[in-house]
Parts: C-alpha cells; structure tokens; sequence
C-alpha cells in the first residue's frame, strides 16, 4: 500500500510540475525543474501522510510549594503555592505565570474567599485610603449649596406660594 501511495505521489507531484512549466509567464531554467519536482513530491507527500495522533495533554498535577495553612501563616504576607515565597499581594504575582486569582484557586482547590492580599497591606491601603477621603461623600460648606439637592438649585420653585391661589380657590 505505501507503494501505491508513493506512486501516486510522484504522478501528482509530476502533474503539479508540468502544469507550473506550461504557464507562460513561468521562467524557469532546466537547473530549477528537479529541485521544484522534489519540492512537490515533498509538498503532496506531507499532505497525503497520515496526521500525527494528537497527544493527550492532561493537566499536571500541580503540587503546592507549601500548605495553605503556612501560607496564610502570617499577617504580613502571603506565600505563593506556586514557588513557596512570601507576597504581599498574589495578583501581580500570578498574572507573571499567566493566572486569575480564580484559576488560581481552582488549580490548588482553596475556598473562594481565599485572600489574595496580606491582612497587614490590606489594612495599610484602607488607612491611606481613609486618610484622603475616598469613600466618603463631598463635606458641603455652610455658604455653598449641596450638589445634587433639587431644593437648593431652584429656592423658589421650594417655596410654598401663599393665598387662596394656593389651593385653587378663586377669589373674587
């Protein structure tokens, strides 16, 4: 069988050939026509071959560097189960090994609110956070009228009107 198909081959190869040396606008010496011959048959052949099985890839079991206890052992940082050193945030950390703290968590079977920040940097971030103001609505001075208050963008249409007119009684 692999005699039939290496002929076959070699007559599909030939064809091509003589189809590309009878365009006209083909220039070719004689010196070119066997190297563009093996060529072809090299071409056809990797196409007619059988593909290659695919390998199964399975994912490898993944061992961590460390337990999840010692990695959330202290408050300062947290030690990555990738290599077994101290971060005190994994985000950066995981996007180098091309991870989601999701994938991450998946990968070594942690809970969903497994953190990702240490408590001490957390607690650093939310003080300076705090410090500035974020969080925290805009202080209204008492001269300037408060932003967002219809009451105070247009006083008089918050006044109440006196009168009769008031309630629709026509007076005469």
């Amino acid at each position: 069988m692999a005699d039939t198909q290496d002929s076959t081959n070699v007559e599909l190869a030939t064809e091509l050939t003589i189809a590309w040396l009878s365009n006209p606008n083909t220039r070719a010496s004689s010196e070119e026509v066997p190297s563009f011959l093996q060529r072809m048959h090299d071409a056809v052949s990797s196409l007619t071959a059988p593909a290659p099985e695919p390998e199964v890839t399975t994912d490898p079991e993944h061992m961590p560097a460390v337990s999840v206890r010692k990695s959330l052992a202290s408050k300062d940082h947290i030690i990555s189960m990738i290599d077994g050193k101290p971060y005190k945030t994994l985000r950066r950390h995981l996007s180098t090994h091309g991870l989601t703290p999701d994938e991450y968590r998946a990968r070594y079977n942690l809970k969903p609110d497994y953190p990702m920040v240490s408590d001490t940097y957390s607690e650093t971030r939310r003080d300076m956070a705090k410090k500035i103001g974020l969080g925290r609505k805009p202080r209204v001075e008492a001269g300037e009228p408060a932003t967002g208050d219809p009451a105070s963008q247009a006083p008089e249409a918050a006044a109440p009107t006196r009168g009769r007119r008031k309630l629709g009684i026509a007076t005469g």
